[in-house]
């Protein structure tokens, strides 16, 4: 009998161990949480009692790289909360409650404390570190309150791994100190602490290996330290790919299970570079009606039919040509009276269902609503989707493929637009030659590598054009889809009176704000910007690298782009464009063939 009581309690006591794992992390997340109030209380006492430049930019630099320590579980559980401590330094809108919120945290503090201290800003910057330290009283309190599981804990990893890529070693929450190498070596460290956890009393076939990476991707970050000169393209395929696939085997081999949610980034992707790592459907606002090849050929056959038009004279092809990466090669579309022309530029429909708004001023969130604006729109096909359906329904090809296509046959607006927004989901899907290097396929030239270094760093295009869509939906959760000011001119050289967004939200900070598109296949989608005042890349990159608006002398208030010039080489702009090049969907280019 003591020898079953025995057996019982060791099997007890085994469980426990294995159940204790998350408990233990939540333990080590909550002293770093302690560590970080303590450092930016040091940091707010050398302010308060005017310590030198060198001292307060040298604790502020402690503290952030302190922040890295929690920001893993911190992003994962409370969100907003961390939001509030290392959130861009850009005023929000709040939709919901229509006010304008400004920004608070880490990166205005850092804009008040670097490149030069200015003891006259002392009063402001004391204020947004009371600020900063009243959020992170608010991050301990919710953090009792966490349930981490080990599925938690393995998923918030592999996420950290991808803000590392995509926001840390890009320079995104270090914009003015970019001291985002050294911050991305914490990122690391902690997860390799949280990895090691699990290592205890287990056997994983692939330890040694993603510890060595580890080990690898530390040393790279202390030896190399120059941000300019930084080798992304390396660190990534070298080191960042490698350790997500490693977690994705060591979670699988001890048994955790992974999260059962619909993500636009899947839970089964084990790097941000799979070829079928983003799932269209979790972009949909209908979820329930999926899309499948019967809606896509139907919703092409509609595309390319002039019967969803008033006149029966256009079509939604008439636009979005389907060799030019679904534009139409102009500075603005030609209206449906075919004199006049529309408001903008006709966008690119190709690999833009991974976005969470439509239009170049976020008016519409899914792309069965944009389908809608489009056709009801009078300057562009002035249409009707219940006149249309009417006019479906009395032809039998389209009534077989209806049936086909939708259980109940329903010939009718929703059907419409559905298989409409089916075909246009079914154009995003990357296959270029940048997805090929990510996934050692191919290699890149000297000049294409060099290009997407600059990308990544000095250039500072991905810190708006996220990697790997290169659109402004926001990572690793791919959540929201930003928008910026950038100053656009018209051929006059002067400010474009497009207001962009403001005409939707009436909110003085998007005045001028247009949605982040992507940049995939845009050797093909001439001319840019949304009203197509440049011509060639060349002329988009000069116009980045002048500091947008600003830099080019217009009078702009809330330019959200830097007006620093970027400083790049007229080889580095060649290399940027080399690297752009890549981007193009291998189908385009079979086409040409």
């Amino acid at each position: 009998m003591k020898k079953i009581y025995v057996l019982f309690f060791l099997l007890a006591f085994v469980a426990c161990e294995k159940k204790s794992k998350h408990l233990e992390i939540n333990e080590v997340f909550k002293d770093d949480i302690t560590l970080l109030i303590e450092k930016v209380a040091k940091l707010k006492y050398s302010v308060q009692s005017d310590s030198s430049e060198a001292q307060i930019q040298r604790q502020f630099l402690e503290a952030h790289q302190s922040y890295k320590k929690v920001e893993m579980i911190s992003e994962y559980y409370s969100p907003a909360v961390s939001k509030s401590i290392n959130g861009p330094a850009i005023s929000e809108f709040e939709e919901n409650d229509k006010v304008t919120v400004p920004p608070e945290g880490f990166q205005v503090i850092e804009e008040l404390v670097f490149p030069k201290y200015n003891k006259n800003t002392k009063k402001e910057l004391l204020q947004e570190l009371g600020v900063l330290s009243a959020n992170l009283i608010r991050l301990e309190k919710v953090s009792n309150s966490n349930e981490l599981t080990d599925a938690h804990v393995f998923d918030a990893m592999r996420l950290e791994v991808y803000r590392i890529l995509t926001l840390g070693i890009t320079g995104f929450d270090s914009p003015v100190v970019l001291n985002s190498l050294p911050e991305a070596q914490v990122s690391l460290e902690t997860i390799e602490k949280y990895y090691r956890v699990y290592l205890e009393n287990n056997s994983v076939s692939n330890a040694k290996q993603v510890l060595q990476i580890f080990q690898k991707g530390k040393k790279y970050l202390k030896v190399n330290t120059n941000f300019n000169a930084f080798d992304r393209a390396y660190f990534i395929k070298e080191i960042l790919n490698p350790l997500s696939k490693g977690l994705y085997k060591t979670q699988s081999e001890l048994g955790i299970p992974l999260m059962k949610e619909q993500r636009g980034l899947k839970v089964t992707a084990q790097t941000l570079f799979d070829r079928d790592a983003f799932d269209p459907e979790a972009f949909s606002g209908f979820p329930d009606y999926k899309t499948t090849p019967e809606k896509i050929a139907l919703g092409k056959k509609l595309f390319n039919d002039p019967i969803l038009s008033g006149n029966n004279t256009r079509s939604c092809a008439s636009c979005h040509h389907a060799n030019k990466a679904f534009t139409d090669g102009l500075e603005r579309a030609v209206a449906l009276d075919g004199k006049s022309m529309i408001q903008r530029n006709t966008p690119t429909l190709s690999n833009i269902a991974f976005q969470r708004v439509f239009f170049a001023d976020s008016r519409v969130s899914y792309l069965e609503d944009q389908a809608i604006a489009v056709i009801s729109n009078e300057n562009e096909m002035h249409g009707s989707l219940e006149k249309s359906a009417l006019a479906l329904q009395k032809n039998k090809e389209y009534v077989e493929q209806f049936k086909k296509a939708f259980p109940k046959g329903d010939i009718n607006a929703f059907a419409i637009k559905n298989a409409l927004a089916s075909y246009i989901r079914s154009l995003s899907h990357y296959d270029s030659k940048f997805d090929d290097y990510m996934q050692n396929k191919t290699s890149f030239t000297a000049d294409e590598k060099a290009g997407f270094n600059v990308f990544a760093g000095k250039g500072k295009c991905a810190t708006c054009h996220f990697i790997p869509l290169t659109n402004g939906t926001v990572p690793p959760n791919f959540d929201r889809s930003e928008s910026e000011v950038l100053g656009v001119p018209d051929k006059n050289k002067k400010l474009d009176g497009d207001l962009g967004k403001f005409v939707v939200t009436q909110a003085a900070i998007h005045k001028y704000s247009f949605k982040t598109p992507t940049i995939r296949n845009s050797v093909l989608t001439a001319p840019y910007m949304h009203n197509g005042v440049y011509k060639t890349l060349e002329e988009v990159i000069d116009f980045y690298n002048e500091g947008g608006g600003l830099g080019l002398g217009l009078e702009l208030e809330n330019q959200t782009l830097p007006e620093e010039k970027l400083n790049l080489s007229d080889k580095e702009k060649m290399q940027l464009i080399a690297f752009m090049k890549t981007l193009t969907d291998n189908r385009y280019l079979q086409n040409k063939k």
